[in-house]
C-alpha cells in the first residue's frame, strides 16, 4: 500500500519514499485515529499527511521522552538545531535529513509557509519552560502553534471549494478541539510531566488548583470539585468543535469523510470522559478499536463515492 501512495503522489526518488514511508509507520504505530482517519483520504493524499504528522510526532517526542541524562537545555538545544536544519532545508528546497526530507517535500509542494512550522517548533519549545497557563488566552497561544498550524497546513492538501481564506478559521479550528480533547484525556499523564494544560482561572472557578490536581492523582480519582471542572471543560471543547463542523463542507468532496471521521471518533474520546463521571484519573478514556472501525467503516463508503463521483486530487510535483 506505501507504493500505491507513493506512486499516486508521483514521489520517485528513492531518498524520498524512504523518508515518507518512515513517517507513515510512524503514524500507523503512534497516530491510531489519525492513522485510521487517512485511509479515508486518496492515496495521493497520504504521504504527504504522513509527512507533517512525522515531524509533529518527532518533536513531540524529544519532549516527552527525554533521555536519562537530558535537561531542558539540551532539549531545547535539539529543537532549536532540528529547527535551523528544517529551515535550512526549506529555503534551499529539499533536505538530506531523512527526518525532514519528506517534510521539506510536502512543504514545498503545497507552499506552506515556513512561520506554521515555526510556530509550531515555538510551542514545543514552549513545553520545556512552561507548566502552566492562567488564563485560556495564554494556552491559546500556545495551542496556535501545536494544534492550529497544523490545520492550516492540512487546508492545501484536503483541498476546497470554498475561498482558502473562508476554510481555513475552520481547520484551525478542528485543530485547537483536537488538542482540548487530548489534553482532557491525558490529565493525569500531563501532570506526571509537570504540566498541566487546563486555564488555572477556570479552574480556580470550581475550587480546583494543582495541588488538588495531584491529589486526585494520588488517590486515582477525581473529586466532585474536579469533576466539574472537567465537565465545563468538555462543554468548552464541544462549542469549539461545534465552530469548526462548518469548515468541512468546505472542503473537497473526497477530503470530507476522512476530516468528518477524525471529528467523530476525537468527539467520542469526550463521551467516553463523560461515561466515566468525568473521572480523568480513573484511566484513559480511548474509543475501542471496534468502535474507531466501525465508524470509519460507515465513512469507507462515501469516500470512494466521493472519489468516483468528484475530479480526483492530484498531489503538486516538488521532487528534485
Amino acid at each position: 500500500m506505501t507504493r500505491r501512495e507513493l506512486d499516486a503522489a508521483g514521489i520517485r526518488a528513492p531518498r524520498l519514499r524512504a523518508a515518507y514511508s518512515w513517517c507513515r509507520a510512524v503514524n500507523a504505530r503512534h497516530g491510531r485515529t489519525y492513522f485510521l482517519a487517512t485511509r479515508l483520504l486518496s492515496p495521493a493524499q497520504r504521504p504527504a499527511v504522513h509527512a507533517l504528522y512525522g515531524f509533529a510526532r518527532a518533536l513531540d517526542d524529544v519532549v516527552d521522552s527525554p533521555g536519562p541524562a537530558d535537561t531542558p537545555g539540551s532539549l531545547d538545544r535539539r529543537l532549536a538545531e532540528a529547527h535551523a536544519r528544517l529551515l535550512a532545508g526549506l529555503e534551499a528546497g529539499a533536505s538530506d535529513d531523512p527526518l525532514l526530507a519528506a517534510l521539506v517535500d510536502t512543504a514545498t509542494r503545497y507552499a506552506l509557509p515556513t512561520a506554521y512550522f515555526t510556530a509550531f517548533v515555538t510551542s514545543m519549545r514552549m513545553d520545556l519552560a512552561v507548566a502552566d497557563y492562567p488564563t485560556r488566552a495564554e494556552l491559546a497561544r500556545y495551542v496556535h502553534g501545536s494544534a492550529e498550524v497544523i490545520g492550516l497546513q492540512m487546508v492545501p492538501v484536503l483541498g476546497t471549494v470554498a475561498a482558502r481564506e473562508e476554510a481555513e478559521p475552520r481547520a484551525a479550528a478542528l485543530g485547537t478541539a483536537f488538542q482540548l480533547t487530548n489534553f482532557l484525556r491525558d490529565v493525569a499523564e500531563d501532570l506526571e510531566r509537570g504540566r498541566v494544560y487546563l486555564p488555572a482561572d477556570e479552574l480556580a472557578a470550581h475550587g480546583v488548583d494543582r495541588a488538588r490536581l495531584g491529589w486526585c492523582a494520588e488517590r486515582r480519582r477525581a473529586d466532585p470539585a474536579v469533576r466539574a471542572a472537567i465537565r465545563e471543560q468538555i462543554a468548552l471543547t464541544r462549542r469549539i468543535y461545534r465552530e469548526a463542523a462548518p469548515g468541512i463542507a468546505m472542503l473537497h468532496p473526497a477530503s470530507r469523510p476522512c476530516v468528518a471521521t477524525a471529528a467523530d471518533l476525537y468527539g467520542r474520546i469526550l463521551d467516553r470522559i463523560e461515561a466515566a463521571g468525568c473521572d480523568v484519573f480513573a484511566g484513559r478514556a480511548t474509543v475501542s478499536r471496534g468502535r474507531r472501525l466501525a465508524v470509519a467503516g460507515r465513512a469507507w463508503s462515501r469516500a470512494r463515492w466521493a472519489r468516483w463521483h468528484h475530479e480526483t486530487l492530484v498531489a503538486p510535483t516538488a521532487e528534485a
